[in-house]
């Protein structure tokens, strides 16, 4: 017995309802942003509920060594979260987040220089050191954890055409979202501090996110 297509139905209306049927219901790109603020709001109700500002915040607010450090890592968040998008989708351009992403070392290496020239040199070791280095190494990948599964989520929808690099990136962004609310709370304010420890625990978010995302978000 064999079964009949009705004659009003032509190949190309088949296929274009097969094709909105099929069509996810969230555009990507809303959908990642959705999710990255989700991440954010994740790191926010961690921070707040767990470890919460520092105790002369008010006073800090006035201080530009305190503001800078969120000078740093607001637009590594920001330029390593557009990158990551920008990856997902070919042909989206990049130059913006890279250029984003390009200015924080030269900030930063402006800052530490500007320390080194204003501090004695007897001064510098105890800046650099300071003494939340171990709250930093922790606090950062912990509040990370949130961002970086969201931003992972999230990807497996786009079409990263090097999803280690993508998956790096959006271990970049998670852990540049949990340094933004860490700084909030850290006391060690200055830029020798802010080179040596931050990028530690922000490299090693950015490591698994790359092993991760080579598995995980090939397509």
């Amino acid at each position: 017995m064999s079964v009949m297509l009705k004659p009003d139905v032509k190949t190309d209306e088949l296929i274009e309802l097969l094709a909105q049927d099929a069509a996810p219901l969230w555009p990507f790109r809303a959908l990642f942003l959705m999710m990255a603020m989700g991440g954010v709001l994740i790191a926010g109700l961690a921070f707040f509920s767990f470890i919460g500002v520092r105790t002369d915040f008010d006073h800090a607010l006035k201080t530009v060594r305190f503001l800078f450090k969120f000078a740093i890592v607001i637009p590594l968040a920001a330029g390593a979260t557009s990158l990551a998008l920008a990856m997902s989708c070919p042909g989206t351009s990049r130059s913006r987040a890279l250029k984003i992403l390009a200015a924080v070392p030269v900030l930063l290496t402006g800052a530490v220089a500007l320390e080194l020239w204003v501090l004695p040199p007897q001064a510098w070791e105890a800046s650099m050191i300071g003494h939340n280095a171990r709250f930093c190494l922790t606090l950062i990948p912990l509040l990370s954890l949130g961002p970086f599964t969201c931003l992972m989520a999230v990807l497996r929808y786009g079409a990263p055409t090097r999803p280690g690099l993508t998956g790096a990136l959006a271990g970049l962004a998670a852990a540049a979202i949990a340094a933004t609310f860490y700084a909030a709370n850290c006391d060690d304010d200055s830029p020798l501090f802010v080179a040596l420890w931050y990028p530690i625990p922000i490299a090693l978010i950015s490591t698994a996110g790359y092993g991760i995302g080579r598995r995980s978000l090939k397509w």
